[in-house]
């Protein structure tokens, strides 16, 4: 199996597997500190972590994958200010300044302080995970099958290939903390093989330290019901995909979700009526999570949540057009209890 080689893509591919490429048809800028694309800088704002701008999805569309090797444009010569840094024994630096015309040269390799010792994360091994979630390591690249190909066993699929550092950019040089290579392109940094064999991260199991971390904060919640379903939105920004979850039971939902800055965001409804949990579904995006629940029966739901108050004759309308925020009612739709009752006169 090929991987496709345009920039912001590189999806495993075969030769009449049918899918569509999305990929960057600029370069990257890096300028103080920010990261964006020339293609679509407009469009994509800068960013900051390098994580987040490997997540900048490509504006571009094309039929078919390639693995041809993009061409290489050759440095353009200009006139420029260039600056010289030269290290004395005892570590210090001295600059200095030239003019004229002159094509950018690599002079050797930058030397760079010892990275720090972090803790890896290590695979939730009971953590359910979608098929074609990438590791989160840096430098692998690989994406989830299944737990027999990817988790289990010693086969090539389930062997991490990483390097447990972060990337490192400076003064035109692009590398990792945690080896020595660096390089000038971009494209020559993605192929920079790892430095550490290990086992694939598709969901990071909690830590002690990251559980002390973890702060509880609030989401504003709304919804609307049709004949058949209520659409629940919780707003959050930047919910993380591979740990968040909402699980559907008959009577409740339950939420659970990581934001960033070790944020969580924990809550159970006690829904108004019942539900079909196989049903129902649930979408993260990035500025809210859309939860879609598939009722029961087609009673209109006069809250989202069970309540203690008295709620009067409403519950008499159920279904009815206008009422209670339910779309396309048409006629009245009583459960047995009411329908016992009769209809108010």
């Amino acid at each position: 199996m090929a991987r496709c080689t345009r920039r912001g893509c590189g999806q495993d591919f075969t030769k009449d597997d049918g899918t569509r490429c999305v990929h960057h048809p600029g370069v990257p800028v890096f300028h103080e500190g920010l990261k964006s694309w020339s293609c679509c800088a407009d469009v994509n704002k800068p960013v900051l972590d390098f994580d987040d701008f490997m997540k900048i999805q490509g504006c571009v569309q094309e039929d078919h994958h390639t693995s041809e090797a993009l061409p290489v444009e050759a440095p353009k010569p200009t006139s420029t200010t260039n600056f010289r840094v030269a290290e004395s024994n005892s570590g210090g630096e001295t600059f200095s300044t030239s003019t004229g015309t002159s094509t950018p040269v690599v002079s050797g390799i930058i030397a760079t302080p010892p990275p720090k010792q972090a803790i890896e994360e290590e695979d939730d091994l009971a953590a359910p995970v979608n098929p074609g979630v990438q590791c989160r390591r840096n430098g692998c690249g690989i994406r989830f099958v299944s737990d027999e190909v990817s988790r289990q066993g010693e086969g090539e699929g389930a062997v991490c290939i990483y390097h447990p550092s972060p990337p490192i950019f400076r003064e035109g040089s692009k590398g990792y903390l945690c080896c020595k290579r660096r390089v000038l392109e971009f494209d020559e940094f993605l192929k920079i093989r790892g430095c550490r064999v290990g086992r694939h991260v598709f969901v990071p199991r909690p830590t002690p330290d990251v559980a002390v971390a973890s702060e509880t904060t609030s989401c504003r919640i709304d919804h609307y019901q049709t004949v058949d379903k209520v659409h629940v939105s919780v707003f959050a920004r930047q919910v993380e995909k591979g740990r968040s979850q909402v699980h559907f039971g008959e009577t409740k939902i339950v939420l659970d979700l990581f934001l960033p800055g070790e944020k969580r965001f924990s809550r159970t409804l006690d829904l108004f009526g019942p539900i079909d949990p196989t049903n129902s579904s649930f979408k993260i995006t990035n500025t809210k999570v859309e939860i879609q629940l598939q009722k029961k029966d087609r009673r209109g739901w006069t809250v989202l949540e069970q309540t203690a108050r008295d709620l009067g004759n409403i519950s008499l309308t159920f279904g009815v057009g206008g009422r209670t925020g339910t779309v396309g009612g048409k006629e009245i739709i009583l459960d047995e209890g009411n329908k016992a009752r009769g209809l108010p006169k």
